[in-house]
């Protein structure tokens, strides 16, 4: 396999050179458009997929949208067992908002993309299961497509050593996708290298020092083979 594509834009959530005063600032003003009644529902994990997100959506032009993530909503969905454990009642509403797809269905709320909206959870695949199924897209037809990727580190009640499942901060990433136009070219190419470069929220880091760093290439390993993203120079 192997595909070119460009990212027209991307941008990422806690920003790379973090400023407590000035990110909490920026972040207020990140989530000014979203609706009161539905920021109340934001989770800390959502809010940061939706500055993650924000930066790279044209309000005039809604596009469809593949979300990846490996665990969801996982912490929410720890709390309320816990609730259960301890005799007390859950609300459907909170309920609602812990199933893995929960921040998808609010962020299409919040920018009314009545548009195709998939979200993954990809497994020892990682980032490029979400990949796979965005440029699917464009080859069918879509001219752009959102790519979200996010993940929080696990709750220690869910022991995942010696399993590379968890990192140590959240971390949001989305990316503008497009088939040809301006922006960074890449080239995604299967390898038979394989290895265990852990599951999605541990090779999330690594892609975006890729994407803002100097770094000609990544390969990404699985047990059974491996991820090659490689940035191109587009012809003149």
């Amino acid at each position: 396999m192997q595909q070119d594509f460009i990212i027209q834009k991307w941008a990422v959530w806690p920003p790379l050179l973090p400023d407590a005063e000035q990110d909490s600032v920026r972040q207020e003003a990140l989530l000014a458009s979203v609706p009161k009644m539905l920021k109340r529902r934001l989770s800390p994990l959502a809010k940061i997929v939706f500055c993650a997100a924000n930066p790279c959506i044209d309000e005039h032009r809604m596009v469809p949208v593949v979300f990846s993530s490996t665990h969801g909503e996982l912490t929410k969905a720890l709390a309320m067992m816990e609730m259960l454990a301890a005799g007390e009642e859950i609300s459907p509403t909170g309920f609602s908002l812990s199933v893995h797809n929960a921040i998808a269905g609010l962020f299409s709320m919040a920018w009314r993309n009545k548009l195709q909206c998939t979200v993954v959870a990809p497994g020892e695949e990682g980032l490029a299961a979400a990949f796979i199924e965005a440029l699917g897209l464009l080859q069918e037809g879509e001219e752009q497509v959102l790519l979200v990727f996010y993940d929080e580190p696990l709750a220690d009640f869910y022991p995942s050593a010696p399993y590379k499942l968890s990192s140590d901060e959240s971390c949001a990433l989305a990316l503008r996708i497009a088939k040809s136009g301006e922006g960074q070219a890449l080239t995604l190419s299967s390898s038979t290298m394989s290895g265990d470069d852990g599951e999605q929220a541990v090779q999330l880091p690594a892609f975006i020092r890729f994407l803002a760093g100097p770094q000609a290439k990544l390969l990404l390993k699985t047990p059974r083979h491996g991820w090659c993203w490689e940035k191109r120079v587009k012809a003149a």
